[in-house]
């Protein structure tokens, strides 16, 4: 299966270049779950083009930048906004699998219409969750990573959107969609040694078994 994995914008002030990332343990990750990962560029004239020519199974919404919408955000790209929205866009008129992780969970929300927060305390830190999951997959999470400065409130979710965890302080740590195969998640599994093995059955129920899927 081919996976779309989006990219964060670097800015290299020294070169005068604004670069495309991606965290090298992605790779590995859905390597080891027979996924091959295709990175997504953030300047491409048509990305909704690009990548309809490219047969993707699924997209992945990674970490990295605010969105460029946000008041006091940093290190925002607005490329890469333009070119999640046309991946979203796409996935959404060819019902392809979608997981958010992060920031990729912040645009899943604020595309369909919800909003974020600032909050404090979720940054390089461990937490605990909370909430009883509808989705079965998110049954094994208890604890995650954490590494963001804006987070999803209770009141602030799409209305397409369902929550499935919150963090003990109110916010949502993953949500799902009511009709299409989308999932969002505020952790990142990619940060995980060794991998875990409730984010990898999560990747699997969504990319090979389709969440919501009729």
């Amino acid at each position: 299966m081919r996976i779309a994995i989006t990219q964060r914008v670097e800015v290299v002030a020294s070169h005068g270049e604004r670069r495309d990332c991606l965290d090298q343990q992605w790779a590995p990750f859905l390597e080891e779950l027979g996924l091959v990962a295709l990175p997504v560029p953030n300047n491409l004239r048509s990305p909704e083009q690009w990548l309809d020519g490219q047969g993707v199974d699924g997209v992945v919404l990674t970490g990295g930048n605010d969105l460029s919408v946000l008041v006091d955000g940093r290190n925002q790209a607005r490329e890469r906004d333009l070119t999640e929205a046309a991946c979203l866009s796409l996935a959404r008129s060819r019902r392809i699998p979608v997981l958010g992780v992060c920031r990729g969970m912040q645009m899943l929300n604020h595309w369909i219409g919800g909003r974020l927060e600032p909050v404090t305390g979720h940054t390089a830190v461990r937490h605990r969750l909370q909430g009883t999951p509808s989705e079965t997959a998110f049954d094994a999470f208890t604890e995650v990573n954490s590494f963001h400065d804006w987070g999803v409130p209770a009141g602030g979710l799409a209305p397409e959107l369902i929550p499935q965890l919150f963090s003990e302080d109110g916010y949502i740590e993953a949500f799902t969609h009511n009709s299409l195969p989308w999932a969002g998640i505020m952790w990142h599994p990619e940060r995980e040694t060794p991998f875990r093995e409730a984010d990898k059955a999560l990747f699997n129920r969504i990319f090979r078994e389709g969440l919501c899927r009729h």
